[in-house]
């Protein structure tokens, strides 16, 4: 208990923890979740499901099922990381590494996995620390004195003692104030589209934008090979620490690193393979036989025959009070808000491609060793989810089910998603990424903004690649001053317009889900509250519904006249179908103008009736029922 007290209070941040705290109630999340069981693992040199931690969230009740394993023989499953021998020759690539090198052979020269970072940095900069910060930095990570080339046929990374980083500095503090930010922004953009020559390096850069002698926007790009999302934010902490320790004149206060990562890829290597690779395998192979091949969404534009990765993103701002109510409930019924988030997004993908079943892509940490915490590198994994919307059953019991796929997914994410791609050979479009086309994140970390010593304040900037690596990214993060809500969609297949339309619905459902947890999911609406408003305004444009029929605004007279050819009142032809209707105007108006394209092309109510049987005899000859 005194052991797993002391992890709890690590991991969730807290001087100290009882044993009968809830460890999800504390603050815990998956994420969270994860280290504490990394932890656990070295602590009793046991392996424990993470889903133990789910059943048994208390110090007390987690300490019995440890102890029960204890006694019933168990252990490590996975053998430790601990660094390679042979340090002088050069180490295989991870299974993620060894996709991205293929994809820059492919596709020498692009950008698509630059990952950026910005910070504005507010107060007195000495430019001289800050390299002296960035070459200390390349120094304690092999991974930023890396390049990738092939050796015999095999690709290798190989590790240079030293690597000159130099810090770029570009001036702008002479332009007019009005004219500095938008020259930053510019510089900005650049840096993040400049590409990488990954046999050459070094894989990243750093350029200190100087907008007054007190304002400066620090921009730093690494190639996605030796770094991930995780390791954007050590490096921020790092750089705050290493500044501000030698901004006073004293050493580096941050320790040695027990591994790098070259350890970590001989270690994924050599572990993950045979009969251990299968077993993993197995359950994915399972789960995902007969899923669907992809998630057909309407597009607003034709769908390129090779996948494009050209992007943009739209940003928006929930109230804390909606996620308050996703955390409160997420607590009463025993589960992690991305699952309940999971859900509602599912059930707007499902509406919008008409397909029960959705497969969405999780990415993860996939930092399961605490050694792996503090180094920069690229360990980043990205589980499937496969969920299956029944608009019959209770959104609590679709968030049930989201549960157990995601702890199962969970338990079997040592299988990186490249060599998982590699082992299920799933039959590729070209057109569309394998297993998965959209993805879910949930942020549980709140934006950077850290304070140095001499009055210098980092703050996290956001940077556009103009890239997007799937149809459709979806991140969610709780912040200070509400939720972020960030889609990233491809600006080849949907404009603006119908991502802000969908991120309004993943709100509206999850409004509807949190307040009625056993509503039928049928019964969650997806309209927002000014799609209804534009609705009820169309549909109540007078009593003649002279729209709905095609006739011109004043023309109530032959309005009138079609329906007393057909024996209707005016309420009547209200209620009758929109086919009805259209056919009720044909009969009475057939050389009426029916439709007029940009073009100034047109059709009237009998050319626009004769093609549309054309099309459904043609429909019912290829056996469309």
């Amino acid at each position: 208990e005194q052991l797993l007290a002391g992890i709890f209070a690590e991991v969730l941040g807290l001087d100290r923890v009882g044993i009968h705290s809830h460890f999800f109630e504390l603050g815990g999340h998956s994420l969270l979740a994860t280290r504490a069981i990394s932890r656990i693992r070295s602590a009793f040199s046991l392996e424990v499901p993470l889903r133990e931690l789910f059943v048994s969230p208390t110090v007390a009740s987690l300490a019995v099922r440890v102890d029960r394993l204890i006694r019933a023989g168990a252990s490590l499953a996975v053998p430790p990381l601990k660094p390679r021998e042979d340090k002088g020759q050069p180490a295989r690539l991870s299974f993620a590494q060894q996709r991205l090198w293929f994809l820059d052979q492919l596709e020498p020269g692009s950008a698509s996995y630059n990952m950026p970072g910005a910070v504005r940095m507010s107060g007195p900069l000495d430019t001289e620390v800050l390299a002296r910060t960035f070459q200390e930095l390349v120094r304690r990570h092999e991974a930023l004195r890396t390049t990738f080339r092939s050796e015999n046929g095999v690709a290798v990374q190989r590790v240079s003692a030293e690597v000159e980083v130099p810090l770029r500095v570009v001036q702008l503090d002479g332009l007019p104030e009005a004219a500095r930010e938008a020259e930053a922004l510019r510089h900005v953009e650049q840096e993040v589209l400049l590409p990488f020559d990954l046999s050459r390096g070094p894989l990243l850069r750093a350029t200190l934008v100087r907008l007054s002698e007190e304002e400066h926007v620090l921009v730093v790009v690494l190639h996605h090979i030796v770094s991930d999302g995780w390791s954007t934010g050590l490096l921020v902490r790092e750089v705050a620490a290493l500044y501000g320790a030698y901004a006073e004149g004293k050493p580096s206060p941050l320790g040695e690193l027990p591994v790098q990562y070259g350890d970590y890829a001989e270690w994924q290597r050599g572990w993950l393979r045979g009969a251990v690779l299968e077993q993993q395998v197995e359950y994915w192979r399972k789960q995902l036989e007969g899923a669907p091949k992809a998630l057909e969404l309407v597009t607003d534009k034709p769908r390129p025959a090779a996948q494009s990765f050209r992007g943009a993103v739209l940003e928006r701002r929930w109230e804390k009070g909606l996620w308050r109510k996703v955390e409160e409930v997420s607590r009463r019924e025993g589960v992690t808000p991305f699952m309940v988030l999971l859900s509602a997004y599912q059930v707007v993908l499902s509406r919008h491609a008409g397909q029960r079943e959705v497969v969405v892509g999780f990415p993860i940490a996939g930092r399961t060793h605490a050694e792996t915490e503090g180094l920069i590198g690229y360990f980043a994994n990205t589980l499937v989810l496969r969920g299956r919307v029944e608009e019959w059953e209770t959104f609590g019991e679709l968030v049930g089910r989201a549960k157990e796929v995601t702890l199962g997914a969970y338990a079997h994410q040592d299988v990186p998603f490249e060599k998982l791609v590699e082992e299920l050979l799933p039959e590729r479009d070209l057109s569309r990424s394998p297993l998965f086309q959209v993805s879910l994140t949930l942020q549980n970390t709140p934006g950077v903004e850290v304070k140095l010593g001499k009055g210098l304040v980092l703050k996290g900037l956001e940077t556009d690649t103009k890239t997007s690596k799937f149809d459709l990214s979806l991140s969610v993060g709780d912040g200070p001053d509400g939720v972020a809500v960030v889609l990233n969609y491809n600006s080849d297949l949907f404009e603006e317009g119908t991502a802000e339309r969908l991120v309004g619905h993943v709100r509206r459902v999850l409004e509807g889900g949190v307040e009625g947890w056993e509503k039928k999911v049928r019964e969650l609406p997806l309209e927002t509250e000014d799609e209804r408003r534009r609705v009820m305004a169309w549909s109540g444009r007078g009593s003649s519904r002279s729209e709905m029929v095609g006739a011109e605004p004043h023309e109530n007279g032959q309005h009138a006249e079609v329906r007393r050819q057909h024996g209707q009142s005016p309420r009547s032809l209200r209620d009758q179908t929109l086919a009805a209707l259209f056919e009720a105007t044909v009969a009475g108006r057939p050389d009426a103008v029916a439709v007029v394209d940009a073009a100034g092309e047109s059709l009237t109510y009998g050319q626009l009736n004769e093609r549309a049987n054309q099309l459904a005899h043609h429909l019912r000859s290829v056996g469309v029922g």
